[in-house]
């Protein structure tokens, strides 16, 4: 066995040699890693335009029509391999269609991430999921997630009555996280506890399960939030309250607090929250901090208490509904349609 290499007077300085060793591989591995992605997607991009112009010769389309994709997928797998289905042939020739712009494509997003977005027709829904990937570095299985819970929908329901201003805001930048009421959802979607919807919940049940998923509730909040704790602390002339869940949202920066209740609203569970977002405020604000916002996450809730509880506030509170299992998406699709397409008849009218 050979003799083990010591450095007894500069092991700190060894290790640290060690580390920036690694960081350099890891860093290289990364950038080869997005080049080939770059690569991989371009050449995609260029085979769909070759089999569109091919399909664009009338006589060629009307003699092999949609045979033409079979054939290349048998030949292509014959010559190169894996990785020339059908479907991903499809796929190739879509991502050409879509985006007939490359320089549109964005090098930060995987073939992966692509084939999932050329599966939704509507463009402003599919520009709207391909910002937000971007923006807060979803990956594939968090991309499915939110497209599978209807973010785009339930975004534009929780903002009242959609407009088409708001529609093309979401599918030109995606969610505007700089402003409290751009970030909240309604409903909130926690099918990830794989809770039963008519099992009974305690509060307190409720919040343990979150915590133990809390990367789950972490990518429904939203992008920017970081957990902070549950049950911290209030103390008010030597009476102890303990809110729920708190955050801190490094985009608008500010704390975020939240209060379950696993029933309906009710107008005390906004005079406590809102004296937490005070004390918070007063006491915990670092002079760089935002004013704190309060989220009353409820089972149930009408927009009539909502608005006669939360009304006149001076602090930002919001209450929304969680939900147990994924919303019903044809129904928020026509639910959505329903609203802009009232929006557009009242500006007829005018």
């Amino acid at each position: 066995m050979g003799d083990i290499i010591k450095f007894p007077d500069a092991s700190a300085s060894m290790n640290n040699t060690v580390s920036e060793i690694k960081q350099i591989l890891e860093q290289s591995r990364v950038t080869v890693a997005t080049q080939v992605n770059q690569a991989l997607i371009a050449a995609y991009w260029k085979i769909g335009e070759i089999i569109v112009k091919y399909e664009q010769n009338d006589q060629i389309r009307a003699a092999y029509g949609e045979k033409t994709l079979l054939y290349l997928s048998r030949e292509l797998t014959k010559e190169l391999g894996k990785g020339f289905s059908r479907s991903n042939i499809y796929n190739m020739r879509q991502l050409y269609v879509c985006y007939p712009k490359f320089q549109t494509l964005s090098g930060k997003l995987s073939w992966s991430h692509y084939c999932e977005l050329l599966m939704i027709s509507d463009t402003d829904k599919r520009s709207f999921y391909e910002k937000e990937c971007v923006n807060s570095s979803w990956s594939v299985r968090e991309l499915k997630r939110q497209i599978d819970s209807s973010l785009f929908e339930r975004l534009l329901l929780s903002k009242g009555d959609a407009n088409k201003q708001t529609l093309l805001d979401l599918a030109s930048q995606g969610v505007d996280y700089s402003t409290p009421d751009g970030m909240i959802k309604d409903p909130y979607v926690f099918e990830f506890l794989g809770i039963p919807e008519d099992r009974p919940m305690l509060e307190s049940d409720l919040e343990k399960a979150l915590v133990r998923r809390i990367e789950d509730f972490l990518l429904e909040l939203g992008n920017g939030f970081m957990f902070v704790g549950t049950q911290q602390r209030v103390t008010i002339n030597n009476t102890h309250y303990y809110v729920d869940m708190v955050f801190y949202n490094k985009i608008i920066h500010a704390y975020v607090l939240i209060e379950l209740k696993t029933k309906k609203l009710t107008p005390e569970a906004a005079g406590q929250i809102n004296m937490y977002l005070n004390y918070y405020a007063t006491e915990v604000n670092d002079p760089d901090d935002n004013p704190p916002i309060g989220i009353i996450l409820c089972a149930d809730k009408d927009d009539i208490t909502a608005e006669y509880a939360l009304g006149g506030l001076s602090n930002q509170i919001f209450a929304s509904r969680y939900i147990l299992h994924m919303p019903n998406k044809e129904q928020l699709i026509a639910q959505v349609e329903a609203v802009i397409s009232k929006w557009n008849s009242h500006r007829d009218k005018e």
